[in-house]
């Protein structure tokens, strides 16, 4: 199965699932692009290092979001693409894209959702004092972190913590959790080939 990375930001999930990828954690699987809305992010430079294709296609090149999408659909068919993994991808997906790609797009959200959707999540679980909060993964739909769930893991909140420790510990759980949601994913999907 050939996957296609989504970052808007520093890849750290993109290195995990990489990491798991190499390791042959997550069997049957290649990385065939890591694409980018911001031509600075760290992650493509992550990604060339790693000899991976990259693209970067900035959004306002576009006359609308419909163009950019079906350019991206173009650029995701000639690396044949079959499924799309959202990794700090800061963009909502619009119809076009989840057309093409329907069932076929996962993202990784640091909340226990439905609770703290959108962009900043773990600094609104914080904020509202919540004792647990945790990471989600979750097909993609029209909606905001409204897709459905795969698999949930808590992160505690202790009385000593900051918002700083909140965000390395669901980082952790981060690295853990996509990889082996993938895996699962990858291995199910090629099961259903057969």
């Amino acid at each position: 199965m050939r996957i296609a990375v989504f970052a808007s930001g520093t890849g750290s999930n993109f290195t995990a699932i990489a990491d798991a990828i190499q390791a042959n954690e997550i069997k049957g699987a290649q990385i065939g692009l890591v694409f980018s809305d911001k031509p600075a992010a760290p992650v493509i430079e992550k990604a060339r290092a790693r000899d991976y294709e990259t693209l970067v296609l900035e959004p306002a090149a576009f006359a609308s979001k419909a163009a950019f999408e079906r350019k991206l659909i173009e650029e995701l068919q000639y690396h044949a693409i079959d499924f799309i993994v959202l990794a700090g991808y800061m963009r909502i997906i619009g119809n076009i894209l989840l057309s093409a790609y329907e069932g076929r797009v996962i993202n990784i959200h640091p909340s226990l959702l439905p609770s703290f959707p959108g962009k900043s999540g773990i600094a609104d679980a914080f904020a509202y004092g919540v004792k647990v909060t945790g990471v989600t993964v979750h097909y993609v739909d029209a909606g905001i972190d409204t897709g459905p769930i795969i698999a949930q893991e808590i992160v505690r909140i202790d009385t000593d913590d900051t918002l700083t420790s909140v965000t390395e510990k669901i980082h952790q759980v981060e690295h853990q959790i996509y990889p082996a949601v993938l895996a699962e994913i990858v291995e199910k999907g090629l099961s259903n080939r057969e």
